[in-house]
C-alpha cells in the first residue's frame, strides 16, 4: 500500500499563496487538522481539498461560521450529497443577496450623482483652468 503524501507547511503556503500564520489560524479554528510529528505539521490531501474550499468559500464572501457548516457536511455519509445540496443553496443564496447588494449600490451612486448635480450645477460658461485677467483701458 502506498503512503499517503504529506506536505509540509511551506508547500501548502506555497501552494495556495497563504501565510503559515492562516494555517494555523484555520488549524485553531478546527478547518484543518495537520497530522504533527514533534513541532512540525503535515497536512493531507483531504486538508488540501478543505483549505480549497475555505479559501473559495471566503472569496465569495462566505463566514467561516458557513465554511465551517459546510465543510462539516462532507462527513455525513451519504457520498457528499447534503454537502453539495447546503452548498448549491447557500451559492444561491449568495448570489441573490450580491445582487441587491448591486442594486443597493446602483441606487445610491445614482443618489450621489444627483445629490451632486444639485450641489454643483453645470455653469453655462465653459470652465478655464487660468484666470481671466481684467482688460486695461
Amino acid at each position: 500500500m502506498l503512503a499517503a503524501r504529506l506536505y509540509s507547511i511551506g508547500e501548502m503556503c506555497g501552494d495556495f499563496a497563504v501565510t503559515a500564520r492562516a494555517l494555523r489560524f484555520y488549524e485553531d479554528e478546527l478547518l484543518i487538522s495537520p497530522e504533527r510529528r514533534g513541532t512540525q505539521r503535515l497536512y493531507s490531501e483531504r486538508d488540501r481539498a478543505r483549505l480549497a474550499w475555505i479559501l473559495r468559500g471566503k472569496r465569495v464572501g462566505f463566514s467561516l461560521s458557513d465554511i465551517r457548516e459546510m465543510l462539516d457536511l462532507y462527513d455525513v455519509g451519504d457520498h457528499r450529497e447534503t454537502q453539495r445540496l447546503v452548498t448549491l443553496d447557500r451559492c444561491r443564496n449568495r448570489i441573490e443577496s450580491l445582487h441587491r447588494q448591486r442594486e443597493d449600490i446602483d441606487a445610491t451612486l445614482t443618489e450621489l450623482h444627483d445629490f451632486i448635480a444639485t450641489l454643483d450645477p453645470p455653469s453655462s460658461a465653459p470652465a478655464s483652468s487660468t484666470p481671466v485677467s481684467p482688460a486695461k483701458e
